[in-house]
């Protein structure tokens, strides 16, 4: 065997887990597709977020809270190996809302959220003039705010550096430009690529993004998740304007103004489209006007990779016993978990967490 395992996916989601198992000493060989794969997350908005997720199923938010509580601790751990600083702030983030009509009716369903999370879900209601205390520069079309307290945001570029360099250091092989067509078991797993490369493996992770829905079925796997658009915006570097991200737009610690981000089922396009962006920024404006001012320097799309519920899926193959499928579209958010909680599920250790309730057998089969 080459490697314990093989992770089929060099994003972060593929890193994050292949530098979980190298921190428990296993041995991990990383292949990573090539210029043409769609990369979720090179183009991600960064947010390191608990506020909405599992409204309809508990087991999101705290999964979420437990990714999130640990990342502070994971990055610190990645800047220490690697010398590069993985820039985080987790001072809360907001929910806004021009309508005091969805304001409200937001507050009820989280009101039912923290009842079942025993009320550990940590959030303000702020008004206009509150919310105007901590964000000076907001516009008077926002009514008000909902204030996450275990919401906040990353760089995640900085992020995907960090992981490569320290899973390399860590001793896992990264081997780029190689795209799996093929995944057998003659004895352990062997892996093809398009290239003739291949690799034999006792375990498999695909965590491929978009492409575990083409290798998924031929592992056992329903795999059935779609590509969603997401534009999104980014301004000249500015003095200090936002402290606190929201869904709507975030100042990058670089200084910059990033803007998103839509949510378009146009398969897998992954262009951008002067309606998309002119809805971003009238938004964003109508948030912070300020923004009218500054000086638009890029734009592009990424697909996320969706679930026909949105959640996580984690699942081990029933024909192909050792291979897992990890896919999720909060790759960023649940970097930390799946880094320092998920291996435990891999290994089927004790410390094990429970994730049934995110296998495929949620999906009625068709």
């Amino acid at each position: 065997m080459d490697s314990d395992y093989a992770i089929i996916g060099g994003g972060i989601v593929g890193l994050a887990v292949a530098w979980g198992l190298l921190r428990r000493g296993l041995t991990v060989t990383v292949l990573d597709g090539d210029d043409g794969s769609f990369r979720a997350s090179r183009g991600n908005f960064g947010l390191v977020w608990v506020q909405s997720k599992g409204m309809k199923q508990p087991r999101y938010a705290r999964w979420s809270q437990s990714s999130a509580r640990l990342w502070a601790e994971f990055a610190a751990e990645l800047e220490q190996n690697t010398g590069d600083a993985v820039p985080l702030e987790q001072n809360g983030g907001y929910d806004l809302h021009f309508s005091e009509d969805t304001l409200q009716a937001t507050v009820e369903k989280y009101e039912i959220l923290k009842a079942e999370l025993d009320g550990d879900y940590p959030y303000d209601v702020l008004g206009h003039n509150a919310l105007r205390k901590e964000e000076p520069h907001i516009g008077p079309k926002v009514v008000g705010a909902i204030l996450h307290h275990q919401d906040g945001h990353a760089n995640p570029l900085k992020l995907l550096l960090a992981l490569a360099r320290d899973v390399r250091r860590r001793g896992g092989r990264v081997l780029t430009g190689k795209t799996v067509t093929e995944v057998t078991q003659p004895d352990g797993f062997e892996l093809a690529c398009a290239d003739g490369t291949r690799v034999r493996a006792a375990k498999v992770v695909l965590a491929a993004g978009l492409g575990a829905a083409r290798l998924g079925p031929q592992m056992g796997f329903k795999a059935p998740i779609r590509p969603q658009r997401g534009q999104v915006l980014i301004t000249e570097k500015l003095p200090k304007l936002i402290n606190r991200p929201s869904l709507i737009a975030r100042q990058v610690d670089e200084g910059g103004i990033q803007i998103g981000a839509t949510n378009e089922e146009v398969g897998h396009d992954d262009g951008v489209t002067q309606s998309g962006l002119s809805g971003l920024a009238a938004e964003a404006i109508a948030a912070y006007p300020a923004l009218a001012r500054a000086q638009l320097v890029r734009s592009w799309g990424a697909l996320r990779v969706l679930s026909p519920d949105g959640l996580p899926i984690y699942q081990r193959s029933a024909e192909m016993p050792g291979a897992s499928l990890v896919t999720c579209h909060s790759g960023i958010t649940l970097a930390a978990a799946h880094a320092m909680l998920l291996p435990d599920w891999l290994e089927g250790t004790a410390a094990a967490p429970d994730l049934e309730v995110f296998s495929e057998s949620r999906f009625a089969i068709s």
